[in-house]
């Protein structure tokens, strides 16, 4: 005897057969209605909402990697940040970078004043929307322009995310700020942090580390991942504390960081070996020359800066010394050694 079959939702046509032949459609139908079901209506995956910059998202603003724009958008990062800055009621905060904001409305709240310095008009006009018709507003004043070329006020601590790629000139244009300011809590490349607080032996000890370590005390605070960044950077993060040293140490920098770069040019030569260059020895002839004549000082007609050089290193007993295993104390014997002999580098 026939059956009826259902029409179903596949395409099966209403027909009659026998038992088995039911059968056999209505499960084809089914498996059919399964893979159609699978191929045609793919799950939709729901859209990964942002808690951070959502505003700032949805008025479009792009941030520029090719300028440095990676927001630090995780607040527990910049409540660390904030703390180890040891704010006081009373003191104006340099901050660059400022971005969208979010780490400087929460310095607004803990400082009399922040001054901050930022390139792009977009977030500057972003930051003024943030604090507009609030008590903030009168605390902040905006420096637009770029960090290198701006002359610094009067702060007493700075607080930046920077932009990596001027880190090593911003921390010399600070640690030669003057007047002194308290300290500075910075964002770096991992890497660079590193180098800031290398000692000698170290495998990141390097010029950076001792110019930057004479003029002040460098800590190393925090690692940062580079998911607490929108957008993240293709480098790991980590956070410095800067102090000057105040009074300064009683040495010329031009004249100390001269003989530092020589040293450091090959940091694993020996200092006999990284004074033999040519470039070197013509350098320090003429500085010579010149301390010779500004001091009424005959130069022998057999004068040799070579034979100069070897004798003051080997009186000094650092003529088979590296730059790499040497501490400021050395250089600073090293540089006196070399100016009462007449051997100047700026």
């Amino acid at each position: 005897m026939a059956h009826p079959v259902r029409e179903e939702e596949a395409g099966v046509h209403t027909c009659f057969t026998t038992p088995d032949g039911y059968i056999s459609i209505i499960v084809l139908n089914l498996a059919f209605n399964r893979e159609y079901n699978r191929v045609k209506m793919p799950k939709v995956k729901a859209e990964k909402k942002s808690r951070q910059h959502q505003e700032v998202k949805n008025q479009g603003i792009m941030f520029n990697t090719g300028i440095g724009q990676h927001i630090l958008k995780n607040p527990l990062v910049v409540n660390g940040i904030i703390e180890k800055a040891a704010l006081r009621p009373t003191d104006v905060v340099l901050e660059v970078g400022p971005g969208t904001g979010n780490m400087t409305v929460k310095l607004l709240e803990k400082a009399k004043k922040v001054v901050a310095c930022e390139l792009d008009g977009r977030l500057v006009a972003e930051l003024q929307k943030r604090v507009q018709c609030t008590p903030m507003q009168t605390k902040l004043q905006i420096l637009v322009g770029d960090v290198l070329k701006t002359d610094l006020p009067f702060f007493d601590v700075c607080v930046a995310n920077l932009p990596y790629q001027i880190s090593s000139p911003f921390v010399f244009k600070l640690l030669l700020h003057r007047p002194f300011f308290r300290c500075a809590v910075l964002m770096f490349q991992r890497e660079f942090a590193m180098r800031l607080v290398a000692k000698p032996g170290d495998k990141l000890y390097c010029r950076l580390s001792i110019n930057t370590q004479l003029l002040a005390r460098v800590d190393h605070l925090m690692k940062v991942g580079k998911n607490n960044f929108r957008p993240p950077p293709k480098v790991e993060s980590s956070v410095v504390r800067i102090e000057p040293k105040n009074p300064p140490p009683p040495v010329n920098f031009q004249e100390w960081d001269g003989l530092v770069r020589i040293a450091f040019v090959r940091k694993n030569k020996t200092l006999n070996a990284a004074f033999k260059s040519t470039a070197v020895e013509q350098l320090l002839e003429k500085n010579y020359r010149i301390h010779c004549s500004v001091h009424n000082v005959e130069v022998p007609a057999d004068f040799s800066i070579s034979k100069k050089i070897e004798s003051v290193l080997q009186q000094a007993d650092f003529s088979e010394k590296r730059a790499r295993s040497m501490d400021i104390d050395d250089f600073m014997v090293l540089l006196h050694a070399f100016n009462s002999a007449g051997i100047h580098f700026s």
